[in-house]
């Protein structure tokens, strides 16, 4: 945790509330005492600095001194991701927070199994709770948009034309090096991720009619957690 984030409701006449993972971790990890500084920021707005004042029961009471500075600018990126396995999916939805993607759009995909959607992972407290945990751990403060789109034929029709208008999209999809793509980060851009081992000839046929150009990492076959972080690392950082 570089950054403890509260929610505006729990930042009351100038104190905050830290929660009791937050206290934990104040207390386990930082062996903070009162007195000590901690960065802090208020979720959805500015970042600053607080003074913790004490411990109660399994909370941390801070003290506001200062909420001035903005999070760091979210890349101009929709990552357009098809559903990956629920054991994996918390570690990567952190990891696509904290490298500041802005809008994430989970995708059905023919490789994709149909259990994978009645996962616990996607609903909303849980969601929250790992965007919170990516914020922290990149020190933002601003959550991303995220769609559920469970039948991919019915969003690539009629949804993704109108998303894909004007944006630069790329499909990342394992196999030769044709191209080196160079992105214009002055201009919006969408990047589309399979499941393991890709989507199939007809999912790629269907997103190039709607604007993808093809671009791979090179013949290996990575595990989706590792080629997000390596796309965005090549593309955009």
């Amino acid at each position: 945790m570089n950054l403890l984030l509260c929610r505006p409701e729990h930042c009351q006449d100038g104190e905050i509330q830290a929660s009791e993972r937050q206290t934990r971790h104040l207390q386990t990890t930082l062996m903070a005492k009162p007195g000590d500084t901690i960065r802090v920021g208020l979720l959805e707005g500015k970042r600053g600095q607080a003074t913790l004042l004490s411990y109660k029961g399994n909370h941390a009471r801070l003290r506001v001194e200062h909420l001035s500075e903005e999070p760091p600018a979210k890349l101009n990126l929709t990552l357009l991701m098809a559903m990956p396995r629920p054991k994996a999916f918390r570690r990567i939805l952190q990891a696509v927070v904290a490298l500041g993607v802005d809008r994430l759009i989970l995708i059905n995909s023919y490789r994709v199994e149909k259990s994978y959607w009645q996962t616990p992972w996607l609903q909303p407290d849980s969601l929250e709770e790992n965007i919170q945990l990516g914020l922290e751990q990149s020190g933002d403060t601003r959550s991303p948009d995220i769609l559920i789109r469970k039948r991919f034929k019915p969003f690539v029709e009629d949804e993704l034309p109108t998303l894909s208008e004007g944006v630069e999209c790329l499909l990342a999809h394992p196999g030769p090096v044709h191209e080196k793509h160079c992105i214009n980060r002055h201009q919006a851009q969408m990047l589309a991720v399979g499941p393991e081992g890709g989507f199939i000839p007809y999912e790629i046929e269907k997103l190039c009619e709607s604007g993808f150009r093809i671009h791979s990492l090179g013949p290996r076959i990575l595990r989706v957690d590792t080629a997000i972080s390596a796309l965005i690392g090549q593309l955009y950082l």
